[in-house]
């Protein structure tokens, strides 16, 4: 199982969101490619970044900034998320370096733009399903739909999605630990291997995802925790390879 350091990108800045409300983040850092340095010397093994402004503008708004950070760390896998809604996008991303591009509103949105998107790019879709009490949210979390994120996840299954990244958003930036059951019922609906996000605090949900990673859970994501001290990247990892 990775830990996955996340990178969110507002306005230029290296931010965290509580519960994915754009006015309640904490600006973490000015320079999100000296942070993007941080975790890569801590031994983390992907980056997760997140384009902010671009999930609520429907397109790339911190593109350049997430080029400058595939381009210093060319060898390092990335999956970026945040406004990807047509096949241009994915291709920039891919032209820049990025090795996966999540898509989370367009898949609730429009399924079958999952699968063109995996006939062009195949290998390096993600798809990305926020819910909140079991049910898909979009648009940046502002709309929650009538969609079960399970129900979803099945329809996926013969696109060739590489993985699915799932966020309780009632849990996301609050540090009230991970909801494990939650993400063990995402990884048994389908045969797509699941990424968890959303609440991760400190080293005993690591070790909570890490006894269940084979339910079919092959990351954690981890954003506030690592940045405000409460985990450590490299111990997380380290945990996760002896439980491996």
């Amino acid at each position: 199982m990775l830990i996955i350091p996340a990178i969110d990108l507002k306005d230029g800045h290296c931010v965290r969101l509580r519960q994915g409300l754009m006015d309640d983040s904490t600006v973490f850092s000015d320079d999100p490619v000296a942070m993007a340095a941080r975790w890569v010397e801590a031994g983390c093994r992907r980056l997760h970044l997140v384009d902010l402004n671009g999930a609520f503008a429907g397109e790339p708004v911190n593109g350049e900034v997430v080029t400058a950070i595939a381009a210093a760390y060319p060898d390092l896998p990335i999956q970026i998320g945040g406004g990807i809604r047509n096949l241009d996008t994915i291709e920039h991303y891919v032209r820049a370096g990025v090795s996966y591009v999540i898509i989370g509103t367009s898949a609730v949105k429009e399924p079958a733009f999952v699968a063109e998107a995996c006939r062009a790019f195949p290998g390096r879709v993600i798809v990305g399903l926020d819910a909140r009490d079991g049910l898909v949210a979009t648009d940046g979390w502002a709309e929650v739909s009538g969609v079960r994120a399970t129900d979803l996840a099945k329809q996926f299954e013969s696109d060739g999605v590489s993985a699915i990244v799932y966020t309780d958003i009632a849990r996301d930036g609050m540090m009230q630990g991970v909801n494990v059951e939650a993400t063990v019922t995402m990884a048994q609906a389908s045969s797509i291997p699941v990424i968890a996000s959303g609440g991760i605090t400190d080293l005993e949900d690591i070790r909570a995802l890490a006894a269940v990673a084979a339910t079919g859970i092959i990351g954690a994501i981890t954003g506030r925790a690592i940045y405000e001290g409460t985990l450590d990247v490299a111990q997380a990892q380290r945990l996760c390879d002896e439980a491996a």
